[in-house]
């Protein structure tokens, strides 16, 4: 029950830091440029040109809205991830828009302005995103076509934000426009980098004939599992074990001096893994006695 209690609170923390970075990356770069972006933002800013809308006003119920629909659509357990960024990000643009209009832009060069915005959303995003939450307003429509009529929500997303810059071209300049489009490429790549950011890992396929010693040396050196796979060679059709080992990037020069320590001529192949879980990366390790 305190562990559950304590996890729920680290993640509530993980949101609000990552709508803070966000709004920070809107209030100091976006707006004070007039850079254009898509999003509830990008939205925003197309309501207050064509119909004079305050983008904190807009952003609090166009969030309210998309988060009713959510919770009527998509049910009580999205609401309970979603009702903390819904009404943060809101209220953070609205402290933060009066602190920029006082302090000024941090910077008047527009590339520096896209790059810090595009990495401020991306994290930000990501963040709130890994925490299991979704930062409301235009997240929410994609996870409604998904689950009524099975769009991909990266496609659905790509749409929408495309629909929404577009909308924008008509009260910008077109340098404001390229710079709108290199903004969604930063932060798009910037949250793929925060998602995998800890999760991804090392494999080592081992072929050795001292794979006996191979596999107690990681075992006891390394303190890292193995999984054992019996192959054939190709050319000579001898039997063989192939030794699996999943280690973090720190790990990867050890594993190499301890396997080459014991066999020179050991063939290994090593590759990036995306995410692992289990015992010993997202699960505690569990020492069991043979």
């Amino acid at each position: 029950m305190q562990k559950n209690i304590s996890k729920t609170l680290h993640n509530f923390l993980i949101i609000s830091l990552g709508n803070l970075i966000y709004t920070v990356a809107v209030a100091f770069f976006i707006l004070p440029n007039n850079l254009i972006t898509g999003g509830t933002t990008g939205l925003a800013l197309f309501g207050q040109y064509m119909f004079h809308i305050p983008i904190t006003a807009f952003v609090y119920v166009f969030n309210i809205a998309m988060f009713l629909l959510g919770a009527w659509v998509l049910g009580k357990a999205f609401a309970l991830t979603t009702i903390l960024s819904t009404f943060e990000y809101p209220f953070f643009l609205s402290i933060l828009q009066l602190l920029s209009s006082r302090v000024g832009p941090l910077t008047d060069d527009m590339m520096l302005a896209t790059l810090f915005a595009g990495a401020g959303i991306g994290i930000g995003l990501g963040l709130v995103i890994q925490a299991g939450a979704s930062t409301g307003g235009m997240d929410i429509p994609p996870l409604i076509l998904n689950k009524l009529f099975k769009i991909p929500v990266s496609v659905s997303m790509y749409v929408f934000d495309t629909l929404i810059v577009l909308a924008q071209f008509g009260f910008s300049d077109v340098r404001q426009c390229l710079y709108g489009i290199v903004l969604i490429f930063i932060y798009t790549m910037v949250i793929d980098k925060i998602l995998v950011m800890g999760a991804q890992k090392i494999e080592v396929k081992i072929i050795s004939s001292k794979y006996e010693e191979i596999r107690k040396a990681i075992l006891t050196n390394v303190d890292r599992g193995v999984t054992m796979l019996h192959g054939q060679t190709g050319y000579l059709l001898e039997n063989t074990e192939v030794l699996i080992n999943v280690i973090s990037t720190r790990e990867l020069v050890q594993v190499e001096r301890l396997v080459k320590s014991i066999d020179e001529d050991a063939f290994m192949i090593i590759s990036n893994v995306h995410e692992v879980q289990g015992r010993g990366f997202n699960l505690e390790k569990e020492y069991i006695e043979k």
